[in-house]
């Protein structure tokens, strides 16, 4: 089965030098994007069928990964702003 990644990079392509700019600036920032990555290759597991979970225990991990993206992109146009 081909799952697509949620790359931030990918999906915010006109943020990549700001992304790149507070990964290795901004310690909270780089956390929450290694979070993200970590959340989102738990979620390419399990719909992969590698890892079997919960259906509720997979929304639960979509959900945060949709939080840490929007955390890092308040992130990103508070940085873009200054």
């Amino acid at each position: 089965m081909n799952i697509e990644r949620h790359n931030l990079v990918n999906d915010v392509p006109q943020h990549k030098e700001a992304i790149h700019h507070l990964k290795m600036n901004d310690r909270h920032f780089s956390k929450l994007f290694h979070e993200y990555h970590d959340v989102d290759d738990e979620i390419i597991r399990i719909e992969d069928g590698v890892e079997n979970t919960a259906d509720d225990y997979l929304e639960s991990l979509k959900k945060k990964r949709l939080y840490l993206k929007d955390e890092m992109i308040t992130m990103i146009n508070k940085y873009k702003a200054a």
